[in-house]
């Protein structure tokens, strides 16, 4: 399922979830995990506390994606995947796409305008 959310709704989403991760690339297989404070400044997503891995991660491949963990088993993660940059201590991010997801209930098949067979909703990012 996609619900077209406004970018404005975005940021509340996003000030309503406590706990988020950074995920970085390296040179190796996987993906580098760390948890982050969130502040938001206007169109941007500000990172602060990432630490010495995901900075050296950022200046090599600007490619990140930002994760917020449920509230309940139920609930929804949000997922916003975007172009990140350092500036002085913060990373930066530019969001290029965000989406609510969870498992679905049943195994289904993949919605045709998504491919998501789980229960997502896309949230549109001006940019």
């Amino acid at each position: 399922m996609s619900i077209r959310v406004a970018p404005e709704q975005l940021a509340a989403t996003i000030r309503d979830l406590p706990i988020a991760y950074l995920l970085t690339s390296g040179a190796g297989p996987r993906p580098h995990v760390g948890r982050v404070q969130i502040a938001l400044s206007q169109d941007r997503i500000a990172v602060s506390g990432a630490g010495a891995t995901s900075r050296v991660h950022v200046a090599a491949d600007a490619a990140v994606t930002l994760l917020w963990p449920p509230l309940a088993p139920e609930g929804y993660s949000l997922i916003v995947d975007g172009t990140a940059g350092l500036h002085d201590e913060l990373v930066v991010v530019q969001p290029e796409r965000a989406v609510l997801h969870r498992p679905a209930a049943a195994p289904a098949a993949p919605e045709p305008e998504t491919g998501c067979a789980a229960d997502c909703m896309e949230l549109p990012v001006d940019g």
